[in-house]
């Protein structure tokens, strides 16, 4: 029941009318145990990101051994706060505990009886809970009750060998289990070999931006499955599905594919977010789907001795990827070296979605290359300049001050030869020119072009 339900004196095991005269505005849904499997299946996969021991209890508990993550997430308190959020984010609610035992853990959580770091702590804590908490002790209440056995410290305190012929060997073990006199064996959660997510919304959604608490919910699911399964992800997508029936249509697909592979969910979620506020639904939303159809292994960054102040490479890729999911993958582009000696042909721009293999005309050009002038600023296409008393003239006469630099390229094209100089004005700026070679032209001036600019 809800806290409100509760206020309002509604208890369990009551009848329904009971409850309706208590609470006229009480609500009542029909219990689905699929869906609470369903719903406990994806808690579970959420917090595979902070162990991958993580095992299921009875009565809708998760056993998560924690003992090797404690210095990786900073301590006990800081990892009861995330795997707290987690939950919450995921839309539900919990009672959090934790113990030396994985019993001992599900008894505090089952009575709210907070949290005990050692075995002293535990056994104190234990001392006061009722017996009923034990589902073998159940059915043995009223004789419980009628020797006055109330708390599992009392229960503990009874002859062993009579309580085990009176209410079996299994209420000792869970007993033992909780105090750490027995070794505890669990099956540990395996996640599935790929990542498939759905989430069927409460009502008919007609605001992309609405949808985003929803795939929040999926993103945290696809990061514990990625750290379970050690793997980065490099392409996401999210489904976005509609009416069924005869008024059925596709499901509209958003797609985000990342420069640099990640397994947290916070970038995917700030990226998420920027392309469902541009996107126009279509139609209702009615249901969500979140598919990992590429990944790989997971190569975390190490760090630098002496870390750089603008920031990681990791941190740059995300930069980009959020203006992409903003203005567009067509309107941010990167540099893609080109195997071309033409210099307006060395280099074409495309989307950073796509991925640039190394530049290998780079090794095949000279090896003197690199010490020749080349300019920061190329010009989209060269400038013809006048003549003045044989020589080129840009505001002022040029005078050349470097060796030329001859190519001569795109005999399967456009063929081009030119000698390329830079050039001194008046102001002291330099410029890069380069003079047409025309062999049939011979008793003709040779014409100069301005094709960049030095800084």
């Amino acid at each position: 029941m809800s806290e409100l339900a509760h206020d309002a004196g509604v208890r369990l095991n009551m009848r329904r009318g009971g409850a309706i005269m208590l609470a006229p505005q009480s609500q009542f849904q029909q219990r689905s145990l699929p869906l609470e499997a369903e719903a406990l299946q994806a808690v579970a996969l959420a917090l595979l990101q902070f162990t991958p021991q993580l095992a299921q209890a009875e009565e809708a508990t998760l056993l998560l051994d924690v003992g090797a993550s404690l210095r990786l997430f900073g301590g006990i308190r800081a990892l009861c706060h995330k795997v707290a959020d987690s939950v919450r984010a995921l839309g539900f609610t919990g009672a959090l505990s934790c113990a030396p035992t994985a019993r001992g853990a599900w008894l505090l959580a089952r009575s709210d009886a907070g949290r005990a770091l050692t075995m002293a702590s535990l056994e104190r804590r234990l001392e006061v809970l009722p017996v009923g908490l034990l589902p073998p002790a159940r059915a043995y209440l009223d004789w419980m009750e009628g020797i006055g056995c109330l708390t599992l410290g009392t229960l503990r305190r009874l002859p062993r060998p009579g309580l085990q012929r009176r209410c079996g060997r299994g209420l000792l073990d869970m007993l033992d289990d909780a105090h750490g006199a027995r070794p505890e064996l669990h099956q540990w959660l395996q996640p599935p070999a790929s990542f498939h997510a759905r989430l069927e919304l409460f009502d008919r959604v007609e605001n992309a931006a609405a949808l985003l608490f929803g795939a929040h919910r999926l993103l945290l699911q696809l990061t514990g499955w990625l750290c379970a399964r050690q793997l980065a992800v490099e392409r996401i997508q999210l489904l976005l599905e509609h009416e069924r029936g005869r008024i059925a249509g596709p499901p509209t697909v958003i797609e985000i594919v990342l420069a640099e592979p990640t397994w947290k969910d916070g970038h995917l979620l700030r990226l998420l977010k920027e392309r469902l506020a541009k996107q126009v639904l279509d139609a209702p939303v009615i249901g969500l789907r979140l598919e990992a159809p590429q990944v790989q292994a997971m190569a975390p960054p190490s760090d630098s001795l002496f870390p750089e102040p603008g920031g990681s490479k990791e941190d740059w890729q995300r930069l980009l990827e959020l203006l992409a999911a903003r203005l567009g993958a067509e309107n941010v582009l990167q540099a893609a070296p080109s195997a071309d000696y033409r210099p307006e042909q060395a280099n074409v721009w495309r989307s950073i979605q796509e991925k640039i293999r190394p530049a290998d005309a780079r090794a095949q050009l000279p090896p003197d290359l690199t010490s020749l002038p080349r300019p920061a600023w190329l010009l989209p296409q060269p400038i013809p300049l006048l003549m003045r008393d044989h020589r080129p003239y840009y505001g002022s006469p040029l005078r050349i001050r470097s060796s030329a630099e001859r190519i001569e390229a795109g005999w399967w094209g456009t063929m081009q030869s030119r000698d390329y100089f830079m050039a001194e004005g008046e102001d002291h700026a330099h410029y890069w020119l380069f003079r047409e070679r025309d062999p049939s032209a011979r008793n003709r001036e040779p014409r100069w072009y301005l094709h960049g600019l030095f800084g």
